[in-house]
This record gives C-alpha cells, structure tokens and sequence, in this order.
C-alpha cells in the first residue's frame, strides 16, 4: 500500500497538475508568457572548486564522465507555486552557516565501508551527510538507524543510480527520487527524515529539481570532488581534498559502490587536518 508520504506526494502533484492546467488556460487567452524563466537555473561551483567528475555506484571509469552532462532544457509550462517552507530547488554548494566549517558527504551506500566511516566521525565528532541509494538502505536499516542516532543526516541518492539522470521521463525520475526517499524513511524507522536530494553524478535538471523540492528534498551538489570513487591511492584522494576545499564547501566521498577501503584510509588522515586547520563541522545549507 502507499505509504502516507506518497499520498502526499500524489496530492501536492495533482495540485502542480491543476496549476499547469491553469496556466495553459491563461496563455491561450493571454497571449506568450515568460512562463519558463520562473525555473530556478542550476549554479555550479567556480572552476577553481568545481567536481571534474562524477560518483557513481560502479567502479567502471566510463561510468564517471569528466563533465557533467548538460541539464535538460527547462519546459514551457510554468512550474506550480511552492508551498510555503518548501525548500529551494537551487542547488547547494555550502554548508548552512558558512565561515571556517565544511560539510562531509558521503554518496552510494551504505556499503561495508559505512561503518569504519562512522567510527573515524565518532573519534573527531564530526558530523557528515550520507547520500543513500534506496535499495541499499533498506538492506541494511541498522546502518541507517546508527547514522541516524550518532546525529548525521541523511540525503536522496535514487533508486538505481541513473546516469544521465536527466535522459529520462519525468515519470522515471520522479519514482527514483520518491521511492528511494520512501526506502530510506522505512529503514531509518520513525521520525526519519530526509533533506537532500544528490542527482547521480551531478546531473541536475530543471524537471528532477522541481521533483525534489515536491518532497521536501533540496536539491546538493559539492564543491570538493575527491575522485576517491576511482581509488586512485590514498595520498592522492586526501591532496586533492586539501588542495580543492575552502571554508564552507562540501566534500564529496563515497561509502559504497565498491571497494572503499582508500576512502577509509583517506578519511583516517583528513580528519586531524581538517581539525589543525581550524575547521568546524556542519551540515550543507537546506
């Protein structure tokens, strides 16, 4: 049976259909509208900060494109109003209170790598963002329910991990993003609640961002791409880290999707130097 999130998801989206019908009605009688420019635009980060790549939950390097895919042009039909306190469909490339912090986040598991990676946050009390694929979290809601109590937050990574994500229907999209959502609230247990959306190798849309703000998810992206998804040897994912983060981005690693024992290792020595740099640990903005 539907759970009572897709009943509320079913319901705003009936409400979005209404508001698209009334905008049509309004054209035909009104004439050509800027209907599309009400579309947020996706900012990407600065070149000198930006991801050169993109996770993914195999290891297979063609599966990691070394630019983003471009995003599918916006649709003519007005978007339908947010309801209020939605959160905002621009993506995020920050933590939430900016300054001398940086927000870890952590795509594709859980996996085996997840709970050394819990471990090596306990040890430095740093929180960090899991960014989960559906059906891996309910394989294993303890994980998810051990995420959750140590006080990190958990994120919207899709069903299967799609790329290019923008390639395909709107339908497809939206379950993606909502039934991997509904996995992860069940394995997460009650009150689990889920604030970002990642699209798969960073491939946002106008359309999938527009899903996501529908379920009350903001759309994340990130400033700090260490490449560790290609397990290119732990002093290399930990320069790159140093090299790209400045005060208020967003890391990128992974914690599933293959063998992340370089990610851990990693980890182990990024953490005391993001601690004797100065920096404080947050969450991204939502």
């Amino acid at each position: 049976m539907p759970t009572q999130g897709t009943h509320r998801r079913l319901l705003r989206r009936a409400a979005a259909g209404c508001a698209a019908v009334l905008s049509l009605a309004l054209v035909c009688a009104c004439g050509t509208t800027h209907a599309g420019s009400s579309a947020a635009s996706a900012v990407r980060p600065s070149a000198s900060a930006s991801a050169s790549s993109s996770p993914s939950a195999s290891d297979s390097p063609s599966a990691h494109p070394t630019a983003h895919p471009a995003p599918a042009p916006a649709t003519t039909a007005a978007a339908p109003p947010l309801a209020a306190g939605a959160p905002e469909s621009s993506i995020v490339y920050s933590t939430a209170t900016g300054g001398r912090t940086v927000a870890l986040s952590f795509d594709d598991g859980p996996g085996p790598a997840t709970p050394k990676i819990l471990d090596l946050l306990a040890q430095y009390h740093a929180k960090a963002t899991f960014c989960e694929i559906g059906p891996q979290a309910a394989a294993d809601p303890a994980i998810v329910q051990r995420i959750r109590a140590a006080g990190h937050r958990l994120c919207d990574h899709t069903v299967h991990h799609p790329q290019p994500m923008h390639t395909l229907s709107h339908d497809k999209q939206t379950y993606e993003i909502d039934a991997a959502k509904d996995m992860i609230v069940k394995a997460g247990g009650p009150g689990t609640e889920v604030s970002w959306f990642r699209a798969p190798g960073g491939d946002f849309s106008a359309d999938n961002r527009q899903i996501a703000v529908q379920d009350d998810l903001r759309p994340l992206g990130w400033t700090v791409d260490t490449r560790d998804w290609a397990r290119p040897g732990v002093d290399k994912i930990l320069a790159t880290a140093q090299r790209q983060l400045h005060p208020g981005g967003v890391i990128l690693m992974h914690d599933g999707g293959g063998d992340r024992s370089q990610t851990v290792a990693a980890l182990a020595e990024l953490l005391p130097w993001l601690v004797q740099q100065g920096y404080t640990f947050d969450f991204p903005a939502s």
